[in-house]
């Protein structure tokens, strides 16, 4: 009798992918999976796909112009970047209180775009390295 299987690969795919829709369900209902939803909603599509696919997404200053990259996280996220995309200045800054991840990337994001002065002020400066950032986590 003649019949068709399908090969492992394709079962350990599907299987795969239907676990990370099932977190990803379970996931949007907590207060992080709610600020990551508010968060994407923000973004523009080339940064959604930027934060989707990198881990982090782009802005642009409001004040200055410069670059800045805010990668997946709630303190010490957030780079200045030159015109090759590489960091070249790390600044810490964030929102008071205890918030989910997305609000606090959301609060960076605003900050930057309207308020750049004010936030470059308050910034804490630190030198960024290629380790910090290589392993950032995929939320997007």
């Amino acid at each position: 009798m003649l019949g068709f299987r399908s090969s492992r690969r394709h079962e350990r795919w599907r299987a795969r992918a239907i676990r990370a829709l099932f977190i990803r369900h379970g996931a949007e209902r907590t207060p992080e999976g709610r600020s990551l939803q508010l968060l994407r909603a923000w973004l523009s599509p080339a940064q959604r796909a930027q934060f989707a696919g990198k881990g982090y997404f782009e802005v642009i200053g409001g004040d200055t112009g410069r670059q800045y990259r805010i990668y997946a996280g709630a303190s010490t996220n957030v780079c200045e970047i030159d015109e090759k995309g590489r960091p070249t200045r790390g600044l810490c800054f964030m929102p008071r209180g205890n918030l989910p991840v997305g609000d606090v990337m959301l609060s960076q994001k605003i900050a930057l775009e309207c308020c750049e002065k004010r936030a470059l002020e308050v910034a804490r400066r630190f030198t960024p390295t290629g380790f910090m950032f290589s392993r950032s986590r995929l939320l997007g």
